[in-house]
């Protein structure tokens, strides 16, 4: 056994210990107890397993330990450069963004591999059949490249609207006549390209195909409605994984094949439990009008009734038992370490507080847990909305910050309203209800919440840092600033 064959053993032997702490990783990440842990783990399994393919040969070039490395370290500079940036900067309501971004650039990675794979593919095949140690094209390989280059592109546009949606720089929704049947004729398009390719390997075929499939995406994401983007970003965290496992077969890596099949089927089973949250398929969530304020939702009778911060003090003062439901307005206040001060506040005085968390509160999948770990909320004190809605017809007082669609009831009630078959916290159920929020306008869904006119319902205008500062004087103020 040579000493090259020596060191192939050895990265191959790293690249499964890398794998390992990967797959730990994310394991780890599914208990908040462990999530921050489980990153690092992650975090060291990529560092490791990038590190060690600097000793990879060059196909092309023996000689060299891996090829084109001065553009790689560069690209590396540059990318932890602006992660490194942007993960310090960006707030805390900005994440979803971040994550739709940060998605779509893996996607787009994949999408890269598969065409200098394909790219490399066309070449070897067009060149003379007398060149001597020429490789033959290995037709598994090409189709393994190309359904890897689809999925990626699709997710990478895909990624990008969503991002672009979330900011705010293009509408919820864009929608057009005939928009479904144009979606399948280029979804089509770039399947019968992807074939040609397989089957050719021409060049132009190669370019072509890749058009029809970035353009796909955007087509594909457009119409989904502002309700539905935690589903979104989630789906296409799962497309991601699935194209870097396929690339990952294509370049024979064994560690993009282990973390695209564990990325892929973890983002595959995470989507699959949050459309079944909202009673819904998820060719449902791509192809309908959901969450997109397009409905006709009935009129909603009777009016907004405000309440004074005392008042509101004082129903909690009284109360037993509080459930709190915090959503993205939570997160625009960045209002969670007063909101577990309040709650803090009322724990001391004997009262049963929990926070209810909707499945798709939000912009991505767990928004609300990581707004609330970061504040310091005991585990133990957050349920989920299978947990908690039993409790609401007992709940005294039902707080809600920044929570607007998943407690709106006409989902409940309106088949004419857009959001009408999701589950709902049942807020509205509660003994008294106090809405923190800071003026009248919609929820992301765009439609009016027939909550906020029920007769048990209150609204406390202001923002969250100050409503809960608010409420913190109030119950002080009854007791001469201390708890029983």
């Amino acid at each position: 056994m040579n000493a090259a064959h020596l060191v192939d053993l050895g990265i191959q032997a790293i690249y499964f210990i890398a794998a390992v702490l990967l797959i730990m990783g994310i394991k780890r990440m599914s208990s908040p107890v462990t999530a921050r842990s489980g990153i690092q783990w992650a975090g060291v399994g990529v560092l490791v397993a990038v590190i060690v393919t600097f000793f990879h040969r060059g196909p092309h070039n023996p000689s060299v330990l891996i090829e084109n490395a001065t553009l790689i370290f560069v690209a590396i500079a540059i990318s932890t450069a602006l992660a490194w940036y942007t993960g310090r900067r960006v707030a805390m309501t900005a994440m979803p963004q971040m994550v739709a971004l940060y998605n779509g650039m893996g996607g787009g990675s994949a999408a890269a591999i598969g065409a200098s794979a394909l790219l490399g593919f066309a070449s070897m095949a067009a060149a003379p059949q007398f060149v001597p140690d020429m490789p033959h094209v290995n037709q598994s390989q090409v189709i393994l490249a190309v359904v890897g280059a689809l999925i990626g592109s699709i997710s990478f546009t895909g990624s990008l609207i969503a991002f672009a949606k979330l900011q705010g720089w293009m509408d919820k929704t864009f929608r057009f006549k005939g928009q479904q049947a144009v979606n399948g004729l280029c979804f089509l398009a770039a399947a019968a390209l992807g074939a040609m390719v397989v089957m050719h390997l021409s060049t132009h075929a190669i370019v072509l195909f890749f058009a029809a499939a970035l353009l796909f995406g955007i087509l594909m994401t457009l119409p989904i409605g502002g309700a539905d983007m935690p589903v979104v970003i989630s789906l296409f965290n799962a497309f991601t994984g699935l194209a870097v496992g396929f690339e990952g077969y294509v370049q024979h890596n064994p560690l993009l094949i282990i973390a695209g099949i564990v990325v892929g089927a973890a983002g595959t089973l995470l989507t699959r439990l949050m459309a079944k949250a909202m009673n819904r398929s998820i060719s449902n969530v791509l192809f309908s009008n959901f969450g997109s304020g397009g409905g006709t939702a009935a009129e909603i009778k009777g009016s907004l009734k405000p309440i004074e911060a005392d008042d509101a003090a004082s129903l909690l003062y009284l109360a037993d038992k509080i459930i709190i439901v915090p959503g993205y307005g939570m997160a625009v206040a960045q209002a969670q370490h007063k909101i577990w001060e309040l709650s803090q506040q009322l724990i001391k005085r004997d009262k049963s507080v929990k926070f209810a968390i909707h499945p798709v509160a939000g912009r991505m999948p767990g928004h609300m847990n990581v707004l609330l770990a970061e504040a310091g909320v005991p585990y133990d004190l957050i349920a989920d909305m299978d947990e908690v809605n039993p409790e609401f017809p007992n709940c005294d007082v039902a707080i809600v910050i920044g929570a607007n669609d998943v407690v709106n009831p006409v989902a409940k009630t309106d088949k004419s309203s857009p959001i009408y078959g999701m589950p709902i916290l049942d807020v509205a159920k509660a003994k008294q209800v106090i809405v923190i929020k800071r003026g009248k306008g919609t929820g992301f869904a765009g439609i009016e919440n027939a909550l906020f006119y029920q007769d048990n319902c209150r609204m406390l205008y202001a923002d969250g840092q100050e409503a809960a500062n608010k409420l913190i004087a109030g119950l002080k103020a009854m007791d001469g600033g201390g708890g029983h």
